[in-house]
């Protein structure tokens, strides 16, 4: 039997009221709210003085016009988000790519973002319409073959997001006979429909309406990578919780063209040195730390040999 979750009257209206200043703060009904990192509590990044790096044909081209175009993802809280009012980015992968501009020579504030679409990212890397791409891009052996990666930067695993009052599910073996809902196709929906068949699947074109669903009590969990999830739980921390350990290993890296290895090797040193200074981790805690969850300890670099 499919256990459904019921919200009291009360509980109803407080969520109704909820939805309402959510639809009013970002434009979207059920959405969390419009609120970003605030911008007086971000990092400021040193920028490198009399850096050169010839041998990287992507930095000679991007000094040459004088900034840096960097992909990005403009939709997923916390990570890389993108208003709608201003134009401007904000998110953790937004300040990886800022410190990585700042150890390249470049000031931050002159890269320009352009938003990607997952499909595109290796065409993009691979035609030069930008100069690296820091967005939830997971490493693995056949992107790889297409593009080269810094990093990796951030460990994600796939995860369960769930609402505050919840204390049903912990982990994946929490879901026999709930309703678990996840991007359809996607790499996590498959997972659980692999190895947690009991679950009840449902499946939309993005999580931020997998949220909404959670949020007015039409499916129990939501579940992608971690990161995102904990994204979302920093937009609606009444209302949200990330439950249990990753279930998964997604290293998140920095994409560069694959034959720019002088790129890459120069972006390894910048991570690696801007974890040392604390950078790394105080560009965590104004972003995805203002979920609650404590920052991690960054991964290894994976410097494997040029290609």
């Amino acid at each position: 039997m499919i256990r459904t979750t019921r919200a009291p009257r009360a509980r109803c209206a407080a969520l109704c009221a909820a939805l309402a200043l959510l639809a009013a703060a970002c434009g979207k009904e059920g959405s969390p709210p419009g609120k970003g990192p605030a911008a007086d509590r971000l990092p400021h990044y040193e920028t490198a003085r009399g850096f050169s790096l010839p041998a990287s044909s992507t930095w000679t081209r991007a000094r040459r016009r004088g900034y840096l175009t960097v992909g990005a993802k403009e939709d997923q809280p916390y990570l890389g988000e993108k208003d709608p009012a201003t134009g401007t980015y904000s998110g953790f992968d937004i300040e990886i790519a800022r410190m990585m501009s700042a150890s390249l020579g470049f000031p931050p504030g002159t890269i320009r973002f352009r938003t990607i679409a997952s499909a595109n990212r290796e065409t993009a890397l691979q035609n030069g319409q930008i100069d690296y791409y820091v967005g939830t891009y997971t490493i693995n052996a056949n992107r790889k073959k297409l593009v080269g990666f810094a990093g990796p930067y951030f460990m994600a695993g796939q995860s369960l997001l769930v609402r505050k009052d919840e204390n049903g599910i912990h982990g994946p073996r929490d879901l026999d006979g709930r309703r678990v809902c996840s991007a359809a196709g996607s790499t996590p929906y498959q997972r659980i429909r692999a190895d947690y068949p009991k679950a009840v699947l449902v499946g939309y074109d993005t999580y931020s309406v997998c949220v909404d669903n959670l949020l007015t009590y039409q499916v129990d969990a939501v579940t992608t990578d971690d990161a995102i999830l904990i994204g979302y739980a920093a937009k609606a921390p009444h209302e949200l919780k990330v439950v249990g350990e990753p279930f998964s290993k997604e290293p998140y890296g920095i994409g560069v063209p694959r034959s720019d290895n002088a790129l890459r090797f120069a972006l390894n040193d910048a991570l690696e040195a801007r974890q040392r200074n604390g950078d790394w981790k105080k560009a965590y805690e104004a972003t995805l730390g203002l979920s609650g969850v404590p920052a991690p300890s960054p991964p290894a670099i994976d410097r494997y040999p040029a290609t």
